[in-house]
C-alpha cells in the first residue's frame, strides 16, 4: 500500500522527507505518466507520495533589488502571465510549447528541473539566465548554479533529505531573449533540438554579454561558451552572422527515432541564427 502525504507546511513536508524515501508531488505531469510507463513494463511498484501542492508559501513568483524568485509550485501558465521583464521573453515562448493548456495549468518550472531530461524545455532558458536552485531540508538550505545541480542524463544534485523550493534569478535589466525548438510537429511534441539565447546590450546597441543554450543536444543542456565570447562587442544588427559549425563542436547529440546526431547538431546552429537574427530584427524594429 502507498503511503500519501499531503502536508500544509514546508516545516512539516521537510521532516517527512527526512524520515522517509518519498515521490515528490507538485504538478503530477512527470510522475504519472512515469509511473503508468513504469506498469506498462511490468513494474507496479511505487514511492510513498509528498504532496506539496498544498503548501501556500511555495507558490508565486516575487522580487528582491537583485533578484526573481520563483517558488516550487509556479506553473508554467503563472509564467506567461507573469509581468516579466523581457529578460524572460525566451522563458515564456517555451512555456507556451510545453504540452497542452492543461499541462501548462499544472506543470511546475521545478518539475522540468527536477526531471532533468535533455530535452526539457525550461533547462535551455534557466541556464542563459544563469538560474539557481534553492533547497531546503532540515539540516538547513543551499544554492546550488542550475548548470551543476543538473549533472547527467536525468540526475541532479537533489540530496535525499531535501526539496526544491524556489528557482533564483538576477536581474538582467539591460537583457533582451528568445526561444525556438524544432520537433517533428509544432506542437505537443520532444525537441529534436531547442535554443535559448539572452543577449546584454550597451547603450551603443553592441553586445556586452552572450549567453546560448542547447538543449536535447547533449546529456544536459549545455551552453555554447565559444559563440558567446565571439559574441562580445558585436552589433545586434550583425549577431547571426558570427555562428559558425565549430561553434556547435560542445554538443553530443545522438542518433534516435527523432533525429541523427549529425542532423541535431546542424538543427541546433540553425536555431541559434534564427533566435539572432529574430533578436537583431526585433531591436531594429523598436529602434525605428
Amino acid at each position: 500500500m502507498v503511503a500519501y502525504h499531503r502536508p500544509r507546511s514546508l516545516a512539516e513536508a521537510l521532516a517527512i522527507r527526512a524520515k522517509a524515501d518519498v515521490a515528490i508531488l507538485a504538478g503530477g505531469t512527470d510522475i504519472y505518466p512515469a509511473r503508468t510507463a513504469r506498469r506498462a513494463w511490468g513494474d507496479p511498484s511505487h514511492k510513498d507520495v509528498l504532496d506539496i501542492s498544498g503548501i501556500a508559501e511555495l507558490r508565486g513568483i516575487g522580487e528582491d533589488d537583485g533578484y526573481w524568485r520563483f517558488g516550487c509550485l509556479t506553473t508554467w501558465t503563472d509564467l506567461i502571465r507573469a509581468g516579466l521583464p523581457p529578460q524572460f521573453d525566451a522563458y515564456r515562448q517555451a512555456a507556451r510549447a510545453v504540452g497542452g493548456v492543461q499541462v501548462q495549468n499544472s506543470g511546475t518550472l521545478v518539475g522540468n528541473v527536477v526531471t532533468a531530461s535533455p530535452a526539457g524545455d525550461g533547462l535551455p532558458n534557466l541556464l542563459t539566465l544563469d538560474a539557481e536552485v534553492e533547497l531546503q531540508a532540515e539540516r538547513g538550505s543551499r544554492r546550488v548554479p542550475l548548470a551543476s545541480f543538473v549533472d547527467g542524463y536525468r540526475h541532479t544534485q537533489l540530496g535525499a533529505d531535501e526539496i526544491v523550493t524556489a528557482l533564483i534569478v538576477p536581474k538582467r535589466r539591460h537583457a533582451v531573449s528568445r526561444f525556438a525548438k524544432l520537433g517533428a510537429r509544432k506542437y505537443l511534441v520532444i525537441s529534436i533540438a531547442m535554443v535559448a539565447v539572452v543577449l546584454d546590450l550597451d547603450t551603443m546597441d553592441q553586445v556586452t554579454e552572450a549567453r546560448i543554450a542547447v538543449g536535447a543536444c547533449s546529456a544536459v543542456a549545455r551552453r555554447l561558451e565559444t559563440l558567446e565570447a565571439d559574441l562580445a562587442g558585436a552589433p545586434i544588427r550583425d549577431v547571426a552572422r558570427v555562428v559558425a559549425p565549430r561553434h556547435g563542436d560542445i554538443l553530443e547529440p545522438i542518433d534516435d527515432i527523432r533525429a541523427s546526431g549529425t542532423y541535431r547538431r546542424a538543427a541546433a546552429l540553425t536555431l541559434v541564427r534564427d533566435c539572432l537574427s529574430g533578436l537583431a530584427a526585433d531591436h531594429a524594429r523598436r529602434a525605428a
